[in-house]
């Protein structure tokens, strides 16, 4: 069989199955806090993705309470070092770069000749996307063996969030290459932020068994019920919320993808990225236009 033709057949099957229901299972089991359940389901994964825990504060990965606590697990001071020089947009994960570039109008580029637009993305209201028209875009993948927690890529205060209900299609290389608009159909959480650069965006895009989305202001935010889209508007609340560079923002219970929108003609990205680059939080990702 054909790679390409092999590839169409699996992407075929996902349409096929129940995404929601077998991801809510397996957020059942991530959850359990039942010693067998947890750690032939932690045991399996590490031996699997050769995760490295050398870098976690807990190197046991029997250690967890449950596989969540693992998956999510925090890191031991010093392990990430954000570049904190002004006017520097830092990578908010680790992972790799699916794409990067700029937004031609309101178009996104996905993956060979597929595209998605940036209305859709942040939810459908115009007047939300339309400061980031031909602005910059990055998207990063967090594999299952990666840091799944989400930085912010530069300071900010938090303006609004978006909760989008939607598919649960995987966020690999193959179905980005198979699946249309795969990140503006995704199940995902988008919160635009107000920066000295303008707007920015930082979308939280569920997957395949991911089982849950969290933010560090909201706690658990998705799966959400009932599952319309849902807009907070923070910009007067009692206590706004202000993130700095490098501050985590929320995390992914199982693996995804976090893409950073930026307005037009404010940023650049790093020259040395490109489509399969490898990424760690924290290290410069862009840079402030002049």
């Amino acid at each position: 069989m054909k790679p390409e033709t092999r590839d169409r057949l699996l992407t075929l099957i996902q349409y096929l199955l129940p995404q929601h229901l077998l991801s809510r299972l397996v957020g059942w089991l991530a959850a359990s806090r039942l010693g067998p359940v947890k750690n032939t389901f932690i045991a399996n994964f590490a031996a699997t993705y050769n995760v490295d825990m050398r870098e976690a504060v807990e190197e046991n990965p029997l250690a967890y309470e449950s596989f969540n606590a693992f998956f999510t697990r925090p890191l031991k001071p010093g392990a990430r070092t954000v570049d904190t020089t002004r006017g520097v947009i830092a990578c908010p994960a680790d992972g790799a770069i699916s794409q990067l570039g700029e937004i031609e109008g309101n178009f996104i580029f996905q993956a060979k000749g597929q595209h998605y637009t940036l209305n859709e993305l942040l939810g459908g209201d115009v007047a939300r996307a339309h400061p980031f028209l031909n602005g910059k875009f990055a998207t990063v993948y967090l594999s299952p063996r990666d840091y799944h927690r989400v930085h912010m890529p530069y300071s900010g205060t938090l303006r609004e969030t978006v909760y989008v209900p939607g598919d649960l299609f995987s966020v690999n290389t193959r179905t980005a290459e198979n699946v249309p608009r795969l990140f503006a159909r995704n199940e995902r959480l988008v919160a635009i932020f107000d920066t000295e650069l303008g707007p920015m965006a930082v979308v939280m895009v569920g997957a395949m068994i991911v089982a849950g989305i969290e933010t560090v202001w909201a706690g658990r935010v998705a799966p959400a019920k009932p599952r319309k889209i849902t807009v907070t508007d923070y910009r007067n609340a009692a206590t706004p919320i202000v993130l700095k560079k490098g501050d985590e923002l929320g995390r992914f219970y199982l693996g995804s993808t976090a893409i950073v929108c930026f307005g037009h003609d404010v940023m650049d990205w790093d020259p040395s990225f490109r489509a399969g680059s490898p990424t760690r939080m924290g290290e410069k990702l862009g840079q402030r236009q002049a």
